[in-house]
């Protein structure tokens, strides 16, 4: 079973076994509108937490993803860059995108559940 947690730049990443898949949430598909583009990390790439790890680009405007915690790309989803409309469809599940091994498990300790993260976006509104 894995454990899902929400950073406040609408990433999310669901953490089994030392991994993360993580991807952008339904909020923010849905701030970004239809996309059109998605440039995935390298496979080996390593990245700090918050750090630079992802583009997605809709017909509105291009956004930087942010990876939730530090790690190292071990798998991408190839489906969403092919069909970036996978991700403003089903953006909290088969539209992620990418997988990392965690660097270190207690970053995760900084993010949100699903709860937290539903009361942030509220108070955005």
């Amino acid at each position: 079973m894995s454990s899902i947690y929400f950073t406040k730049d609408h990433e999310w990443i669901a953490v089994a076994n030392g991994e993360g898949v993580v991807g952008i949430t339904d909020h923010a598909q849905h701030a970004l509108g239809d996309l059109v583009f998605v440039e995935l990390p390298e496979l080996g790439r390593r990245v700090a937490q918050g750090g630079e790890i992802a583009v997605v680009e809709s017909v509105k405007a291009a956004s930087d993803v942010y990876s939730p915690v530090s790690g190292e790309v071990v798998a991408v989803n190839q489906a969403a860059a092919d069909q970036p409309g996978l991700i403003n469809e089903q953006p909290e599940s088969d539209g992620w995108l990418y997988r990392l091994r965690l660097a270190n498990a207690a970053e995760l300790e900084g993010l949100m559940d699903r709860a937290a993260y539903d009361a942030f976006v509220q108070g955005l509104e």
